[in-house]
């Protein structure tokens, strides 16, 4: 797929691992082209079938993101911001309703709309220099990326309510004990590490990624026992696929299994 069209994005796929990369010097904000081409390149990433699993990411040395160019809120009025909020939300969707495992790289300042993407990832590798903030409180707003709805359900009520009261930066390790991220690493081995577990990622069988993807996001916002049926659904349609008869003969063989494409998995 091409990935040269993007002006401020850098978006690669090799080996099963897609990437999206912030890259809009000088600090990575937002404007409505660089949203739209994010839009963009989730969209291909997913349809691309050679890429298994994808890393959001910044390509700048110092700075993740600082979220949305403010400029464009001057005079934006309801309607206007109704309309940006609506797109975002697209965005939000796209994501968390991927089959394919999403996880972010964040490292340097890391604030605003840029980072709220990442809170919709499955798993979030911060480095230790990270500086990690939605201060959107501060200019009488909130994280309009469905950053409420992530945050309540990744830190719990009363922590993401202190998170976005303040709308302070916390560092990396702080914002791993309140649930923000998942692992804190040094900054020259934030890269490797992420990309260590997206290879690992790309080696599993697709159908089951998709599956626990939507038992856990879905199902987690359901009653039980809606989440129950909703297992019930997956584990039946999954034992209908080659990928799993290969992974049962594959485990009693005592071998590597060698997965099937989503399409040619049916039985």
């Amino acid at each position: 797929m091409p990935h040269d069209t993007y002006e401020f994005l850098r978006v690669t796929s090799a080996d099963g691992v897609g990437w999206i990369e912030y890259n809009r010097p000088p600090i990575n904000t937002f404007n409505h082209a660089m949203l739209h081409e994010m839009r963009a390149a989730l969209d291909a990433l997913i349809a691309d079938e050679a890429t298994r699993v994808v890393v959001i990411a910044s390509a700048l040395e110092r700075h993740f993101s600082a979220g949305a160019e403010l400029q464009l809120f001057e005079g934006i009025g309801r309607e206007g911001m109704r309309d940006w909020a609506e797109y975002c939300h697209g965005i939000v969707r796209v994501l968390r309703g991927s089959p394919k495992p999403f996880l972010a790289a964040i490292h340097g300042l890391a604030v605003g709309g840029g980072l709220e993407m990442t809170f919709h990832c499955d798993l979030r590798f911060a480095a230790d220099d990270a500086r990690i903030g939605s201060p959107e409180v501060n200019i009488n707003y909130l994280p309009p990326i469905a950053g409420t709805q992530a945050l309540a359900r990744l830190m719990g009520r009363s922590r993401a309510l202190d998170y976005l009261f303040r709308g302070e930066l916390i560092r990396a390790e702080e914002a791993r004990d309140a649930g923000l991220v998942d692992f804190v690493c040094p900054p020259g081995k934030l890269r490797e590490e992420v990309g260590a577990y997206a290879a690992m990622l790309a080696t599993k069988p697709p159908e089951a990624l998709a599956a626990i993807r939507r038992c856990v996001i879905d199902g987690g916002a359901r009653s039980f026992d809606e989440g129950l049926a909703l297992e019930l659904e997956h584990v039946s349609d999954l034992a209908a696929t080659r990928n799993f008869e290969e992974g049962v003969r594959a485990f009693l063989e005592r071998r590597a299994p060698v997965w099937s494409r989503p399409a040619d998995n049916e039985t």
